[in-house]
């Protein structure tokens, strides 16, 4: 018998909830719970303020798994640490250090000099300024499009220059799931940063990194595996 698992999804910079909502309707149709709120959008919006918007949606709800994409890896590990979560998932996401802004995460990282060396072998496509390019390019076009109409100026001034507040990685069995075509996050980079910061060694997808609107199936029954 499958376990009901509450899934919390958390969005990445620019986005919201809606972005997970193929993998949540799949996640529904194998018997568990789905929680995908959207982060606060104000111009002083802290990480609190994103963490606090993520449990409020929670409620009581418990057997969590909490799944952050993109940007979502800093609010995911503070929700999953504050509610005791079962498992914490990170996809195609960032990976914070201690007092580690995201403004900071680039330079500390060496992100940028991952995407240039990237963009140098595969024609500028890695890095595009350009979304349909840089971020949607496998993503069915009507879907890309509602994407780009649904999205929004996020996170806030206050969060990407924000220190992140823990002093360590939760103590929370913690998974990373990497998209091979990702021209946002290099593979190579965020494989190598997984290693070093977590010590985990990611499990993969071919895929690019809105991976929730291109491959939701596969997604979903990656994060259905985790149990």
């Amino acid at each position: 018998m499958t376990q009901m698992r509450t899934y919390v999804l958390i969005h990445g910079g620019g986005d919201v909830g809606w972005s997970w909502h193929l993998v949540a309707a799949e996640l529904r149709r194998r018997g568990h719970e789905v929680v995908a709120p959207d982060l606060p959008g104000d111009e002083s919006a802290t990480f609190t303020d994103y963490a606090d918007a993520v449990i409020d949606a929670v409620g009581n709800r418990d057997g969590l798994v909490v799944v952050g994409h993109s940007f979502g890896g800093y609010t995911a590990p503070l929700v999953a640490d504050r509610l005791g979560a079962d498992l914490l998932v990170l996809v195609a996401a960032m990976i914070p250090a201690p007092g580690e802004s995201p403004a900071d995460w680039g330079r500390t990282t060496g992100y940028a000099e991952a995407v240039r060396a990237a963009a140098a072998r595969d024609g500028g496509l890695t890095g595009s300024s350009d979304p349909y390019v840089g971020f949607l390019h496998d993503v069915p076009r009507p879907l890309a499009d509602e994407a780009m109409r649904r999205s929004r100026e996020h996170p806030s001034p206050a969060g990407r220059t924000e220190p992140w507040p823990l002093e360590a990685w939760p103590a929370i069995p913690t998974r990373f799931v990497l998209c091979t075509e990702d021209r946002c996050f290099p593979p190579d980079f965020l494989r190598k940063l997984a290693v070093d910061r977590l010590g985990i060694v990611p499990d993969e997808i071919a895929a690019g990194h809105c991976v929730a609107l291109s491959r939701p199936t596969e997604l979903a029954e990656l994060l259905d595996s985790y149990r």
